[in-house]
């Protein structure tokens, strides 16, 4: 299959284009139904030779080119729907009847709150001529109505979360008007898993009733239906955990397939490279070093614990804390006693072959660095953080 992608450059083209490239040389092999042969990209810069040859030549097309933020209103109609008309005009003089998908917008239900526009009015001749054009030739169509979108994208020109991601990543100001107002989010991600499905023909269909966006097998429209409706102030209170978590160590809840956990990658992406390392407290004494990685607000806690040649540490027990132990460098053993029967189990483990060691509820345990020359290097996970207060932790040797 060769794939020309319209507005190749812009936020949605760049990501379709890594991923298409992606199945194409065998890097992604999740859609084995998708066989790409070439990528046709076009931007601005190209030229009109260069859109005459692809679409002469294409099997399918991702239309993802368009005006939303120009200096003149009347540019909307020009870049919206002028090359709309001539990708069709092109395709047709070469009788290509490729599929084709169009990237609209949701500002193109007339009937809807966002009708009265002048891009929803340029978005919504766009859908006509390529609805017309399809009748005409029979080439399949598929226009999509996107919600807002959701990726890394030019900060303070057409998105409220880049801007936001942005400002907090890089210590900028910035102003949010009213923290109610409830926004729905296309992610990046989720959109390219979409045009996955289109290529495999199984994209999902629907209908506008002016506001909502209805599934429907029939429906005259595409869309992807992975979106996240929030508030900006859901946006920004979560902006600032993730700006704080390199302090308070403290990673918020991001579920599987949540808006927070692509939220923080969304942020991460806009922080300057100063900001890629942060120092973490080592816990330093003679014995060796403790230092925790990451809190968690419902799995507790990550650490590394250092031990110095012969060393032993822990000879404790806790009532209800549970932790487990992971040597990953040097040879250790780990002993464990019932405080209550007495009964007593050893672990030989080394980072030789690293293996996972429960530390039980109502059992002492220590760790000892049997070498004689090299440290110890323990992974240790915690189901609470540590809370002076109420340690839940007891001295006793093993």
């Amino acid at each position: 299959m060769k794939i020309l992608v319209t507005g190749a450059k812009g936020m949605v083209g760049t990501a379709l284009v890594n991923n298409l490239k992606n199945i194409r040389d065998g890097k992604n092999r999740t859609r084995p139904e998708i066989s790409i042969d070439e990528i046709y990209e076009y931007d601005i810069d190209s030229t009109e030779e260069e859109l005459d040859r692809y679409c002469a030549d294409c099997d399918f097309v991702f239309n993802l080119a368009g005006v939303n933020r120009p200096k003149d209103p009347e540019e909307f109609m020009k870049g919206n729907f002028g090359f709309a008309s001539t990708l069709l005009n092109c395709l047709k003089a070469h009788q290509n009847k490729a599929s084709i998908m169009l990237s609209s917008s949701i500002q193109a239900t007339l009937s809807g709150r966002f009708g009265d526009s002048e891009y929803g009015r340029s978005k919504k001749a766009g859908e006509d001529l390529f609805f017309e054009y399809a009748k005409e030739t029979g080439a399949k169509v598929a226009v999509y109505r996107f919600p807002n979108l959701m990726g890394h994208s030019r900060p303070k020109y057409n998105s409220a979360v880049s801007t936001f991601c942005w400002a907090v990543a890089n210590d900028e100001e910035f102003t949010v008007n009213d923290r109610s107002t409830e926004i729905e989010y296309l992610y990046i991600d989720d959109l390219v898993e979409g045009m996955f499905d289109l290529l495999e023909g199984k994209e999902k269909h629907c209908e506008f009733d002016g506001v909502e966006t209805v599934l429907k097998d029939d429906g005259a429209f595409c869309c992807v239906p992975v979106t996240h409706k929030v508030t900006l102030g859901e946006i920004v209170d979560l902006l600032e955990q993730f700006k704080s978590q390199p302090k308070t160590l403290m990673m918020p809840k991001m579920p599987d397939g949540s808006f927070a956990k692509k939220l923080y990658s969304l942020y991460l992406s806009y922080l300057p490279a100063d900001k890629f390392k942060y120092a973490l407290k080592m816990n330093v004494d003679d014995r060796g070093s403790f230092t925790e990685l990451v809190h968690t607000e419902d799995c507790g806690q990550v650490s590394i614990n250092i031990s110095k040649p012969g060393i032993t540490k822990g000879q404790h027990w806790h009532n209800s804390k549970w932790e487990l132990f992971i040597v990953v460098k040097g040879h250790a053993l780990i002993q464990e006693r019932n405080i209550n029967t007495g009964e007593m189990v050893e672990f030989d483990v080394s980072g030789d072959k690293i293996e996972a060691v429960h530390m039980i509820p109502g059992w002492t345990h220590n760790i000892i660095n049997l070498s004689d020359t090299e440290d110890l290097v323990t992974v240790m996970t915690c189901n609470e953080i540590f809370n002076p207060e109420r340690p839940d932790t007891f001295a006793e040797k093993v």
